[in-house]
């Protein structure tokens, strides 16, 4: 019988931590709930849980040195929430190693699509060494062969770069300057205009309709998440 994953919310409101409980426990998660950062950070190493979902504004640590600490220490899927919801607070959150951020209030269905697909996250040093495949995609690594729903996919060098580290970090919200910086390298992190030329080319490439991506999906302001398949 398969375990159930493990989800560690991190919240001062009570109302919250309550119905985040409730809510995760009902559909088959084992949830476990820390008040501060501090206890959260002693909490992680203790349980090791899949996934952490962490409010931003809390008292001593907030969730912003929340996710730093996490992010020196493990790969975990980190899901920020809070009330602002503006671009600013939004990349400042995903530059401390938060991987997605959710805006309150939220509907519980999409919530449970987050953590579902942070969960179906290949850990960081657990990815094939020769093929990675999931969903609807299928790339080796060693012949650089791309399939898009068993369709052969020809690409160009920095296409298929930009292809496999999508895939590596599948279900995340990735911002701009992080997408240049893994891709082209620190010099290219201003060139937003750049990376925006390079996604239209794959998906016109690996979209049924580019105007309308199922695959990459732009994140208003932020930057771009991978959604492989439904």
């Amino acid at each position: 019988m398969e375990s159930k994953k493990r989800i560690l919310v991190v919240d001062d409101e009570q109302h919250i931590t309550m119905v985040m409980r409730s809510g995760l426990t009902k559909h088959g998660f084992d949830v476990r709930v820390a008040a501060e950062g501090e206890s959260a950070l002693e909490l992680f190493q203790l349980w090791t849980p899949d996934l952490v979902i962490t409010d931003l504004n809390m008292p001593n640590m907030d969730g912003l040195e929340v996710c730093r600490r996490l992010r020196a220490i493990s790969s975990v899927f980190i899901i920020v929430l809070s009330v602002k919801g503006d671009e600013a607070v939004k990349i400042e959150a995903l530059d401390a190693g938060a991987d997605d951020y959710v805006t309150k209030p939220f509907a519980m269905g999409e919530f449970l699509a987050r953590v579902r697909a942070g969960l179906r996250r290949s850990p960081v040093g657990e990815q094939p060494d020769k093929v990675i495949e999931e969903q609807d995609f299928h790339i080796d690594l060693e012949t650089r062969e791309v399939r898009v729903c068993e369709k052969e996919i020809h690409l160009s060098p920095k296409e298929y770069d930009l292809l496999v580290y999508f895939m590596r970090n599948a279900g995340k919200v990735l911002t701009h300057r992080t997408v240049l910086s893994a891709v082209w390298g620190g010099n290219y992190v201003e060139q937003t205009e750049y990376l925006r030329v390079f996604v239209g080319r794959l998906r016109k490439k690996i979209e049924k309709d580019p105007a309308r991506p199922r695959y990459i999906l732009t994140e208003p302001w932020v930057g771009y998440r991978f959604v492989p398949g439904k």
